[in-house]
């Protein structure tokens, strides 16, 4: 009997890791055809366009799925990412491109630093994450703030033109090849190294983690950790999308970083996702408002179908499991 019943169960998994990662690409081809259906004169230009807006959006999605996977979630993201737009800006100025890439650098390690301390006041005062990360965030927002007081500041031509255009290809964006290459280089450590194991088994069950021998409070460091440096990464990149830095530019990246995620098929349970959904998630969110701005309808409906979306996602995997459990 337990034979027969185990059958069912391996190929729902299977199924279910099938839509995971198939499902978000067919969903985002599905959407560029009918972008140039809506749309006819939707060329290479648009293809630039829309990576360039989505780089950001695509790391903060990065940086929220590594926390949500351990178990977490981070409302600071929009924050970390305005602390590092604004300090980028202001120190690029007047930088040489040299230097500017060292300065980059530099920012990454602030962010990884900015993320450890969440991480480890969550893990110490045993307080939930939202509340935690929503406190912080009013924090980071503030050090953002004292940095720049309103938009200014800038950085390097040559700095600004590492995602713009297409060098490769009209139809390879410098800001799609940006955004591959950053978040493989945050996600592959990650992925194929024992800090990987950490997060993923202190997602999936605490319980089990820490009688297995897991520092579950480490791992979770770990994830915030790797977080900030890949919101670091997305206010630099914002940097170069905008050639400014914007004290308030990270509102818009907290929920939309946790949308991506969600819809990028990561389980706000934990243990369970990538990085390849989130990403292709953040396009899928970018392209949304440039449909509905082709269709004469107001883009602020893209968050209506943004929160819709989520709740879709969440439905379908919440039944998946629920007939999983009944098998």
């Amino acid at each position: 009997m337990s034979e027969t019943t185990a059958i069912p169960r391996k190929s729902g998994e299977g199924l279910f890791r099938k839509l995971r990662a198939f499902g978000m690409p067919l969903v985002f081809t599905a959407a560029i055809v009918a972008t140039a259906a809506i749309h006819p004169d939707f060329g290479s230009f648009d293809i630039q366009s829309l990576a360039l807006g989505a780089l950001p959006l695509a790391l903060a999605a990065a940086a929220q799925a590594i926390v949500v996977i351990s178990g977490g979630i981070d409302l600071s993201v929009g924050s970390l990412i305005a602390v590092s737009n604004v300090l980028s800006a202001s120190l690029m100025q007047t930088a040489s491109f040299r230097q500017a890439l060292l300065l980059s650098i530099f920012i990454l390690i602030v962010g990884a630093v900015q993320g450890a301390l969440n991480g480890i006041v969550t893990a110490i005062s045993r307080i939930p994450d939202v509340v935690v990360t929503l406190t912080t965030g009013f924090i980071w927002g503030g050090v953002a703030l004292l940095i720049l007081e309103r938009p200014g500041g800038g950085a390097p031509l040559e700095f600004l033109n590492i995602a713009a255009g297409a060098d490769l290809s009209e139809w390879v964006p410098n800001a799609l090849i940006v955004m591959v290459l950053v978040t493989a280089a945050i996600w592959l450590p990650i992925r194929y190294s024992r800090i990987g194991l950490l997060i993923y088994a202190a997602g999936s069950d605490p319980v089990a983690a820490f009688r297995s021998g897991v520092n579950v409070k480490v791992a979770r460091t770990l994830a915030y950790t790797f977080g900030g440096i890949a919101c670091a990464a997305g206010g630099i990149t914002l940097t170069m999308t905008t050639g400014i830095g914007a004290p308030l530019s990270g509102t818009y990246y907290t929920l939309s970083s946790v949308a991506a995620a969600v819809i990028g098929g990561v389980s706000l349970t934990g243990g369970r996702g990538g990085m390849v959904g989130p990403v292709i998630a953040a396009l899928l969110l970018t392209l949304i408002p440039m449909d509905l701005i082709f269709l004469s309808i107001d883009p602020n409906y893209g968050q209506v179908i943004q929160g819709t979306l989520i709740v879709l996602v969440v439905m379908i995997g919440g039944f998946i499991t629920f007939m999983q459990a009944r098998k």
